[in-house]
């Protein structure tokens, strides 16, 4: 009911459906409209113009367009709705099937929705028609049998995206049935992708149709259609050059409603209406906005992944005398600073960037207690609170500390030797 409202609010859908409502009325009251009996012919007035008596002229028999009009607008949409009727039914119970009943059902299904797929309407409706006989019935039977896909395949995208769902899951958990979640939280669901399914469907229906009661199928003449009355006047364009474009105007104006009513349906059903209030305005302008405070705040000389906001980093240069003391080199304790993956050897001349990267970073839990040297000896003056290390927390790595703790060479094996004997 939402999604209805919604559509309502719309200019467009209430536009189209204003037109569609009275195609539906002339539909189911054209027969008692029409000025004249469709059927009737009058030789006398054959191929005149529009008048006071034929509104919109007579054809090549004498028959008033206009009664013929209005009486064959009811066949015409009562054959596309019979069609569209029958592939809902063909297309939609499958479709969900196949996603509760299990992979064998699945695969079955699909390749007989593949099959149909490639199988042209109109070559397919004149094989049923000749097996079954030229009726009106057996021709939409056999068009709605090809329209069946168009509403599995859209069925079955729906419902798989519903399958897994955590209220679904949780209902079945509770012991629901699956008949119970497909009418409690599925089929609610999917109505209106069915919907524009639906009116989409029923216009390309309507064009089916009016070619195959151009063609004479599924219709047995005189009997009124759209599709007919454009068969008819072709013969005489040079005498009536207007008279094709009355039954296209229907056709035309019937379809194109029908089309700006999905594409409402579809925008009502969008979440929260984005679709119905159009595109974002303004993406690029946020994008580039974003991109120059990236590249003000990012480290210089940081490659591209690291272009993150981070208040904590610094960059030391080689003034601040770091050395290297190893590839396995690591702060240990809470508030150590790491020199990162970029830090230099001794004697060269790249910075290195060095990060807080707290106690529990990745830089703080590594092997402390292996060969290599302490990193946070690199730093002047910085204090250490890790216990765990055997550094008392008070301890003080810079010029002023003793020198038993801090080595006096930058020679990664002398390191190694007084730092493990220290």
């Amino acid at each position: 009911m939402r999604t209805l409202r919604r559509t309502w609010r719309l200019p467009s859908a209430r536009i189209a459906l204003t037109v569609l409502a009275l195609v539906a009325g002339v539909a189911v009251f054209g027969g008692a409209l029409a000025p004249h009996d469709p059927l009737a012919q009058s030789p006398a007035d054959m191929l005149r113009g529009p008048s006071a008596a034929h509104p919109l002229g007579t054809d090549y028999l004498g028959r008033d367009v206009l009664s013929r009009l209005l009486a064959g607008t009811g066949r015409s949409v009562v054959g596309a709705l019979e069609a569209v009727g029958a592939a809902m039914l063909l297309g939609i119970v499958p479709g969900i099937a196949s996603v509760w009943l299990g992979r064998s059902v699945e695969w079955t299904v699909q390749r007989v929705a593949d099959t149909l797929m490639i199988m042209p309407f109109t070559v397919f409706a004149i094989a049923v028609v000749g097996a079954l006989g030229n009726g009106m019935h057996q021709a939409m039977l056999a068009l709605g049998v090809l329209f069946a896909p168009l509403y599995f395949r859209v069925t079955r995208a729906a419902a798989l995206g519903l399958r897994k769902a955590q209220y679904v899951e949780a209902a079945e958990l509770m012991g629901a049935s699956p008949w119970w979640i497909l009418r409690t939280h599925v089929w609610g669901k999917i109505l209106p992708t069915v919907a524009v399914t639906t009116a989409q469907a029923v216009g390309q229906a309507l064009l089916v149709v009016a070619s195959l009661t151009f063609l004479g199928l599924g219709v047995q003449p005189p009997a009124p259609t759209w599709g007919g009355m454009l068969a008819s006047d072709l013969g005489y364009l040079a005498q009536q050059p207007w008279a094709p474009l009355i039954p296209g105007a229907a056709i035309m104006l019937t379809v194109g409603a029908l089309n700006i009513l999905a594409d409402a349906v579809r925008d009502a059903g969008a979440p929260d209406g984005a679709a119905a209030r159009g595109p974002v305005k303004g993406g690029g302008k946020t994008w580039r906005t974003a991109l120059r405070w990236m590249s003000r705040t990012a480290p210089p000389g940081a490659p591209w992944p690291e272009l993150r906001p981070n208040p904590r980093a610094r960059v030391v240069t080689e003034a601040e005398d770091v050395p290297a003391v190893g590839p396995g080199a690591s702060a240990a304790g809470g508030g150590a600073a790491a020199v990162g993956r970029h830090a230099p050897t001794v004697g060269s001349d790249t910075p290195a960037v060095v990060a807080d990267v707290g106690a529990n970073g990745p830089a703080a839990t590594a092997a402390a207690d292996g060969p290599a040297g302490r990193t946070d000896e690199a730093v002047p003056g910085h204090r250490t609170t890790d216990t765990d290390s055997g550094t008392h927390p008070d301890h003080t790595h810079g010029p002023d500390a003793p020198s038993a703790h801090r080595p006096s060479t930058t020679d990664p094996e002398e390191v190694e030797h007084r730092v493990t004997t220290g």
